[in-house]
């Protein structure tokens, strides 16, 4: 199988991947590919994809693997996207056992107030511009998960700082890991702070699980006597932070783009709140998700996809924009279309399988109470065009624009 560079069209794949994944999957679903400077094994058929995100010997656990040649020495590594069974069923079990339905529902009230307040923000703007990422599409999720864990004093400057360089690095490629070193030794105060004075709140039940607490003091083991490490609560609150809030800015961001790009189905959608606003998120995700593919995942023996070998050792990406674009899954209509009252098989945008996103009802429920609420405020909103437009964003995990300029 012939090697494809993507590398060589990074502005172009990162403006518009679509075309890309496209004519890749006219040849087949599975291929040997260069892409963020590594060579790795891309899967862009829907079915393949939903095959490899949940196949045993593609394993998520990369610590010590060639593609990045080393080990890392920080604890942000130890957390349950990068950790197979049973240590991932493990860690999962705990945060599950904190991050119930009742206290994701519970948080419904304080989502719409949250997005009320900024929504006000923005209408006092005498101007009657914005930009949507830095007025809403940011500060709604990062708030809420900062609320949910029980840091609302997060120096979130900093941490959109450090997040940006982890998903999005600016050099491209892999992940910042000067970013990761400072945020992990950030996490680790927070995380110390917060067992000096727990309260009714995630991270405080998390802390509840470590056999010490996470200075060697304070700590109660969980009902069943399973507890988290250190390293692993750090892990733990790395990746619930940071999953917790990019995924959903470039959710809401993206949705809104592709609203005002299609005036019928904003119409619709303007027409009709109560019965459209559910799918409408649906497809949002499904036609510009928040995630172009899923993170890496290796081969422990030979593994076929698709029909394709792919030899013990090799580095395997799953293409979650392409896979929602597969006209073998998504016929009527086209996948190419923006259609809010699509029905039939579902997306693959927060994964599938034993890593399928945790936080999946909480972006939703943000994703619906901001969009609903961005266009009953603002009936005549549209792109800004006098201001200088936002840029993708950098590398190919993340999908999204650092601006979005809107007017009223």
């Amino acid at each position: 199988m012939s090697l494809v560079d993507l590398a060589a069209h990074t502005a172009d794949f990162n403006a518009d991947p679509y075309p890309f994944y496209a004519a890749l999957r006219e040849m087949g679903p599975v291929h040997r590919v260069v892409l963020d400077g590594a060579r790795t094994w891309l899967v862009v058929g829907h079915d393949e994809a939903r095959q490899a995100l949940s196949h045993p010997d593609l394993s998520k656990n990369w610590l010590g693997s060639e593609l990045f040649g080393h080990t890392p020495d920080h604890a942000a590594a130890t957390n349950m996207l990068e950790a197979d069974p049973p240590h991932h069923t493990r860690l999962r079990r705990l945060v599950a056992r904190a991050f119930t339905a009742r206290r994701v529902e519970s948080l419904r009230p304080r989502v719409q107030q949250i997005t009320d307040e900024l929504l006000d923000a923005m209408a006092a703007r005498p101007d009657r511009r914005a930009d949507l990422i830095r007025s809403l599409a940011f500060p709604l999720p990062m708030t809420v998960i900062c609320e949910l864990l029980g840091v609302p004093n997060l120096d979130r400057e900093r941490f959109r700082l450090w997040s940006g360089e982890i998903v999005a690095p600016a050099e491209g490629g892999g992940a910042d890991d000067r970013a990761v070193q400072q945020m992990t030794g950030y996490l680790r105060e927070l995380v110390e702070a917060k067992a000096e004075d727990p309260g009714d709140d995630l991270l405080s039940a998390l802390i509840r699980t470590l056999p010490d607490g996470p200075d060697g003091t304070g700590g109660a083991p969980a009902e069943d006597g399973d507890q988290l490490s250190p390293d692993e609560l750090i892990g733990m609150a790395f990746l619930l932070l940071v999953a917790g809030h990019e995924t959903t800015v470039n959710l809401i961001g993206n949705g809104v783009r592709a609203l005002l790009a299609h005036p019928d189905q904003l119409a619709a959608l303007r027409a009709d709140p109560d019965g459209l606003i559910d799918g409408a998120v649906e497809e949002m995700l499904r036609y510009d998700g928040p995630v172009q593919h899923a993170t890496y995942r290796f081969a422990r023996t030979d593994v076929e996809i698709g029909g394709v070998r792919i030899p013990a050792g090799s580095s395997v990406l799953v293409a979650l924009a392409a896979a929602d674009r597969d006209p073998a899954r998504f016929a009527e209509p086209r996948p190419e279309v923006f259609d809010i009252r699509r029905a039939g098989p579902s997306h693959v945008a927060f994964g599938h399988g034993i890593h399928y996103c945790l936080g999946a009802p909480l972006a939703r429920m943000e994703g619906r109470i901001a969009i609903r609420g961005l266009l009953e405020r603002f009936p005549d909103l549209a792109e800004d065009p006098d201001a200088d437009p936002g840029v993708w964003l950098s590398g190919t995990l993340m999908r999204g624009v650092t601006r979005l300029p809107l007017r009223w």
